[in-house]
């Protein structure tokens, strides 16, 4: 039995209107929502940058037996980091232990020089242990293109402290 307003399902007629209209808008809105994936690529239809800026510290305490192929595979892989970001990326080496000997290698190795100074020009900062220096009994003008400003006290301890400042850390 129907009262005053209230129509064959037992709504009240207004009821009914606002239940309509919120379908309609559901149904209006269903291609939007299927298509929400694309609306975040360009105009152009290329997609947003799949990475955002990056802050990475990269350990390196070489590579025995062959720490020549492994520097040159090293500097490589940040190259490619770099790429991969499209320079969205801030890049500190901390470079102790035998990670040193690239710099001492780098001095008469021509490749490795060019590896180290274009990725220098990128913005990677270079960073050397004050104790391996000193076990090694090398000073910053003994290692390619290490300046004092250059030297960390603690090549670990740098790690540590670059991590607590929000960097990421990686050892390929």
């Amino acid at each position: 039995m129907a009262r005053g307003n209230e129509g064959v399902s037992g709504m009240m007629i207004g009821q009914r209107r606002s239940w309509f209209a919120r379908t309609a808008l559901a149904i209006a809105l269903a291609p939007v929502i299927a298509v929400a994936p694309w609306l975040a690529e360009t105009p152009a239809g290329i997609a947003a940058p799949y990475y955002v800026f990056q802050r990475v510290v990269y350990q390196n305490d070489g590579g025995w037996p062959d720490n020549h192929a492994y520097f040159a595979r090293f500097l490589r892989h940040i190259g490619a980091h770099i790429a991969a970001t499209d320079g969205k990326v801030e890049i500190r080496v901390v470079n102790f232990a035998a990670g040193v000997t690239l710099f001492q290698m780098a001095k008469t190795d021509d490749d490795l020089r060019a590896q180290i100074d274009g990725l220098r020009a990128k913005g990677v900062k270079f960073l050397i242990c004050r104790n391996t220096m000193a076990g090694m009994g090398v000073k910053p003008e003994d290692l390619y293109g290490v300046q004092p400003e250059d030297v960390v006290p603690s090549g670990v301890a740098e790690i540590a402290r670059l991590q607590g400042q929000g960097f990421v850390y990686l050892h390929p």
